[in-house]
């Protein structure tokens, strides 16, 4: 394809054209493992139709089943996966709700949620923003996840996320619940054009909190912009130069623009639609319950797990297949 005359004539195109291969490639190379799983187990059942009996065969045909699973579920989802931004990053904004400390911490904690579930899966992730509470935890943050398709995998987790358990900062051991929201968009290509003009722009500089030595206490780098007819607030101060962390953060507002609205357009068809479905992302999606049991439980799928020392420490894919996949099983059940 890219050898053909006259291909990168149209860089844009042919770089959509590009994207388009490697999303098809991606399904491609997935279903390839998974007929490859499916040979292998079927080889299996032979030696064990051989050797009947045999406590090996069996070990090795369970463990078969259970790969062959895995790659029919990552295919699965990879079909799912074809929206225009899907194997876009992601960009994971973390804000505490109401409740002072115990909501900072709880946002902190979803932060480090992100972040393993970003190194489980090989990502890189680079932290853009962060404002730390007064007493523990954060009142805010920005994650950017490098990988393909963490737009589509982390789309889902856009909502409130709601904590239940025994206060660490209450002497008298009460049960607190704490929110925190989260919003996630995809870093925008250079193809999609978002107008942002600058009459509607407030600007302010500030020094960085986080690290970089002496520079960055000294000197006002730290960009936050205000889009004022949306009333968006993105901010950056991972760079020492306060050039790069407005174009960083102007990257970030057009990407919550374009983000806010494919979900207000979303939310258009959901209403036009019989199945009126909340997708607002100050909805609450999920809840994890550490006391007076352990419990995390996702409102929209019901999927659940009494594991939530797992989920809180990036174990999300469960969740977030059951998210993707929901449509397709809703599909099935009519």
């Amino acid at each position: 394809m890219a050898e053909e005359p006259g291909f990168w004539h149209d860089l844009s195109q042919a770089q959509a054209l590009q994207k388009e291969r490697a999303q098809l490639q991606r399904v491609v190379n997935l279903w390839q493992a998974f007929t490859t799983a499916f040979g292998d187990l079927d080889v299996l059942f032979e030696f064990a139709q051989a050797e009947p009996g045999e406590v090996a065969h069996e070990r090795d045909i369970e463990r078969e089943l259970d790969r062959l699973e895995g790659e029919l579920s990552e295919l699965e989802v990879a079909t799912i996966l074809a929206g225009e931004t899907d194997a876009n990053n992601a960009i994971v904004d973390i804000n505490a709700g109401a409740g002072g400390t115990e909501s900072q911490d709880w946002a902190q904690m979803l932060l480090r949620m992100f972040t393993r579930w970003a190194e489980r899966r090989g990502f890189d992730h680079q932290l853009l923003d962060l404002q730390h509470g007064e007493e523990a935890g954060i009142k805010s943050a920005t994650l950017l996840v490098k990988g393909d398709y963490a737009f589509g995998y982390l789309k889902g987790e856009t909502g409130v996320h709601r904590l239940v358990r025994i206060s660490p900062f209450d002497a008298a051991k009460r049960r607190h619940t704490s929110f925190a929201s989260v919003f996630v968009s995809a870093e925008i290509d250079e193809e999609i054009v978002v107008e942002i003009e600058e009459k509607d722009l407030r600007i302010d500089t500030y020094r960085s909190s986080g690290s970089g030595g002496q520079h960055v206490n000294k000197t006002d780098s730290a960009v936050r912009l205000t889009h004022l007819p949306s009333g968006i607030v993105v901010a950056c101060q991972n760079e020492r130069s306060q050039i790069k962390n407005r174009a960083t953060a102007m990257k970030l507002l057009k990407a919550k623009l374009y983000e806010m609205e494919r979900l207000a357009q979303d939310e258009r068809r959901a209403e036009l639609s019989a199945d009126k479905t909340e997708i607002a992302w100050g909805h609450q999606i999920r809840s994890y319950v550490l006391a007076p049991y352990r419990l995390a439980k996702d409102v929209r799928t019901r999927h659940e797990t009494g594991n939530v020392d797992a989920v809180l420490d990036g174990d999300l894919d469960d969740f977030i297949k059951a998210y993707l996949l929901a449509p397709k099983a809703a599909g099935a059940a009519q």
